[in-house]
């Protein structure tokens, strides 16, 4: 059974989809299925934002076909555990929380590699601000990586 991770942020166009991305190239597929989703519904079906796309191109990750969508509440019967970039996505997604079970798949993704609650910030405004945000979520993944590759890992 695939271990399954979703990756989510306000609109699903630049953090999550190159989360999703990144996490995708660093992990095998046959055991491991991460997709992405937007608390807002602004994109839906729209692909991700051109300089997410460009900045993944560069690092040799294609994000170009996904697609975005908004997060539902079934999400959390889906996944095994929900990778937020902010504090706000937090809020909304811990709001449609029916129980502590699934509160508990909610985490930082950032608190993978820094051990606290940083967030990453939303590079919409800030052109300058994706080869920033890939660091930062690349990173994080690495580190997620080395903690999966722990047989005792649990979420």
């Amino acid at each position: 059974m695939k271990t399954s991770i979703l990756m989510v942020c306000l609109g699903n166009i630049c953090r999550s989809p190159l989360a999703e991305g990144i996490l995708q190239s660093k992990l095998n597929s046959d055991a491991y299925f991460i997709d992405s989703a937007g608390t807002g519904g602004y994109h839906i079906g729209n692909p991700p934002d051109s300089r997410s796309i460009a900045v993944a191109k560069k690092y040799g990750i294609d994000i170009s076909k996904q697609k975005c969508r908004q997060f539902t509440t079934q999400d959390f019967l889906l996944f095994d555990i929900i990778y937020v970039m902010d504090q706000s996505n937090y809020n909304t997604i811990i709001k449609l929380a029916k129980d502590e079970d699934q509160k508990r798949k909610v985490k930082f993704l950032l608190a993978e590699n820094h051990n606290e609650n940083k967030q990453v910030p939303d590079p919409y405004y800030d052109d300058n601000g994706f080869e920033h945000v890939f660091k930062l979520i690349d990173d994080a993944c690495n580190a997620l990586v080395k903690k999966l590759s722990d047989k005792n890992t649990n979420f």
